[in-house]
């Protein structure tokens, strides 16, 4: 088992080449407030002092520290022949630092380079590899130290930044949390382990450290917090003594002051100096990590097989980078247009679940909205009976009609008819801006490789664009034809319009026999009382006795005619007819279109029976009609738009785009695809060396 802290750290390493963090690797993240002693620990565990110190927050970037174990044998000489230890930083590239302060310095440089030197933190991680036959294998993350008030220059919210930093590294479930106290604080109120049980509430992966050992009050120690009688942790508690400042300053090595510790151990803590200490510490972070990996590595490879998954994935999406450019612009050009044609279709590979899409929406269009549209139109909309009945009267000139005369019908049935008209040319558009939603949806869904070059993409959106374009107005003068042609001629003879000439013929004869019975002997040709009143525009005044001049009782404010006739009786009450001698040819001229129009008079039966022949004829054509159009204006849309648009739209792209003068210009990718191309081929590449790692291991039956 000790060869899965290797593991884990060359997973560490491939990922480091890409600059990822996607995996959450295990390892230990070192907790605690200022000047706790955290940095005094870490330096213990490697035995060499090599992080930066000073007052205040020192620690300001994440510092992940592998410490990698080598035999002496293999330990790497300089040129001088000093050093069997050795330090590597990921920025750094190959470069190897064998002197520790040179480590300390460029720690140091590399913090002020990212994060400034006004005392603010970054969350971009500084990785060291330690290479040192003196240490055990462990990956340990060094946070900067919790603190509550800023300092100096530091932003108002230092303890909130510095909060969600320590909380981003120690969420991970694969990270054991090392958190530091001082022995001469109260337990109670240990910052560290406050936060550490926010996210380890069971505190199945904390394990406290108790530093400053030394410091206690004279007549205190720390017994009951060693034994656990305070806070009770699961992992446990270990002591350690670290150096004071004082011994830094006098250079004092690492090894001498773990010396001291032990020798202060044995005297202050007898029973429990084998379960304390810098290097009891150092092996039971060894041992829990170890667990912890072998516990993590199944649900890791996991992870790494899904990643390599998608990222393969997104790495087909990208493609690969153009040799051919011809093949390439006519494959893509060949695609977009299979794929437009398969969503009109509905065939295509991607298929919309939240809303209609390509043919459906176009089926619906014709059978849903237009057909309802037609449906809702009123074949008498816009006509009343005096509208009706001026119609009647306008067609038969000067002379009464003894029928309904046919010049009326035809001009009131046009009129409806053509109000077919505007829904009909809104069913083009409709279908034209679905064509036009298709482009969209084929370079979102369909033709991802269409990303690549942007260019091409807005070459194709126009060329499809264009000849939408051109076909909407011939598909609407189509339309427009097609209205015109019932327009055109009033079919009486078509077999469906029968009935309503017959049910027309019909009641003709029973108007004259009515006619013939309502006439008496004695008064010839009375008119019966129509039932119904109307308004009758230009009409002359009627006193609804009879219609031949006589005088009903009452009506003495209607205009009379004299015994002869003649327009006296329609002057006004006082004035003279005009006078027909020569002196004055003006003089009382009555202009006829002054005199006052009744308001309202009853409809004869005559009028009202020519009225309801008109209005059945009107609607039984309409629907005729309205039928026809409801079947040829989809047929029109198909023929002129759609199907012409499927057939030559392949030809159409080919013809202005397939040209050698334009390859290099559509061919040309967006400025990131490139990078992104790199990246996920890196990543992949990472992830598949992460795999074989792991599955090495498995091979040796380690788990």
């Amino acid at each position: 088992m000790e060869a899965l802290i290797p593991v884990i750290n060359k997973l560490q390493d491939v990922f480091n080449t890409v600059g990822a963090d996607i995996i959450q690797l295990p390892q230990i993240a070192v907790v605690g407030t200022q000047s706790s002693g955290k940095s005094s620990v870490l330096e213990s565990l490697v035995g060499r002092d090599l992080l930066p110190r000073g007052t205040g927050v020192v620690t300001r970037r994440p510092l992940i520290l592998q410490l990698v174990h080598v035999d002496p044998g293999d330990a790497l000489k300089s040129d001088d022949g000093r050093g069997e230890e050795w330090g590597k930083f990921l920025h750094t590239k190959n470069q190897i630092f064998t002197e520790f302060d040179e480590i300390r310095q460029e720690i140091e440089n590399e913090t002020e380079r990212v994060s400034g030197n006004n005392k603010g933190i970054s969350d971009e991680p500084i990785h060291l590899k330690i290479f040192s036959p003196n240490v055990v294998n462990l990956t340990l993350v060094d946070l900067p130290g919790i603190t509550k008030v800023p300092v100096g220059d530091q932003p108002k919210d230092i303890e909130i930044q510095i909060r969600d930093l320590i909380l981003k590294h120690i969420s991970n479930p694969n990270c054991i949390i090392l958190a530091v106290t001082a022995a001469n604080t109260d337990m109670a109120t240990s910052e560290a382990l406050k936060v550490a049980r926010e996210v380890d509430p069971d505190g199945r992966r904390t394990l406290a450290v108790v530093t400053k050992l030394d410091l206690m009050d004279a007549g205190t120690d720390a017994m009951d917090v060693l034994m656990g009688r305070v806070i009770p942790v699961k992992l446990g508690l270990i002591g350690v003594v670290n150096r004071s400042q004082l011994d830094i300053n006098n250079r004092k090595s690492v090894a001498d002051s773990i010396r001291d510790e032990h020798a202060f151990l044995q005297k202050k803590y007898p029973s429990l100096a084998t379960r304390n200490g810098t290097k009891y510490l150092a092996r039971t972070l060894n041992r829990l990590l170890m667990h912890h990996i072998r516990d993590c590595l199944p649900e890791l490879k996991t992870r790494i097989n899904v990643l390599a998954a998608q990222y393969q994935s997104l790495l087909n999406s990208y493609g690969e980078p153009v040799d051919d450019q011809s093949a390439t612009l006519l494959q893509l050009i060949t695609k977009f247009a299979t794929e437009y044609c398969n969503t009109i279709e509905g065939t295509a590979k991607y298929i919309e679940t939240a809303e209609l899409c390509g043919g459906a929406r176009i089926c619906y269009i014709f059978h849903e909205t237009f057909g309802r549209t037609l449906e809702s139109v009123d074949p008498l909309g816009g006509l009343s009976t005096i509208d009706i009945l001026t119609a009647i009267r306008n067609a038969t000139g000067p002379r009464p009609s003894l029928f309904v005369p046919e010049v009326s019908f035809e001009l009131l049935v046009k009129k409806q008819v053509k109000r077919l008209e505007e829904p009909s040319l809104r069913c083009v558009e409709l279908v034209h801006e679905e064509m036009q939603r298709i482009i969209q949806h084929c370079s979102n869904y369909s033709t991802q490789e269409l990303q690549r070059f942007p260019k091409l993409h807005e070459a194709i959106v126009e060329v499809v664009t264009s000849l939408l374009r051109k076909r909407l107005p011939i598909t609407n003068e189509m339309v427009h034809n097609l209205v015109a042609i019932e327009l055109a001629y009033i079919n009486t003879k078509h077999p469906d319009f029968a009935d309503a000439c017959g049910v027309m013929n019909n009641n003709i004869e029973e108007q004259r026999r009515n006619r013939m019975r309502e006439l008496p002997t004695s008064v010839p040709r009375d008119k019966s009382v129509g039932k119904g009143p109307a308004v009758v525009p230009g009409e002359p005044p009627v006193t609804g006795a009879d219609m031949d001049g006589a005088k009903a009782p009452g009506a003495g404010s209607q205009p009379e005619q004299d015994g002869t006739g003649n327009w006296r009786g329609m002057l006004k009450k006082g004035e003279e007819a005009p006078s027909s001698g020569p002196g004055s040819p003006l003089k009382g001229v009555v202009n006829l279109l002054d005199v006052p129009v009744p308001v309202a008079r009853k409809l004869s039966s005559r009028e009202q029976r020519d009225c309801e022949v008109i209005e059945r004829l009107i609607k039984s054509y309409f629907l005729i009609v309205r039928k026809n159009i409801q079947d040829s204006v989809p047929k029109a849309v198909m023929h002129f738009l759609v199907n012409h648009v499927k057939d030559s739209l392949q030809s159409e792209l080919v013809g202005q785009l397939y040209k050698s003068g334009l390859l290099n210009e559509l061919l040309t990718e967006s400025e990131d695809m490139a990078q992104r191309r790199k990246e996920a081929a890196d990543m992949l590449q990472a992830l598949q060396k992460a795999s074989q790692v792991i599955a090495e291991i498995r091979e040796t039956h380690m788990w």
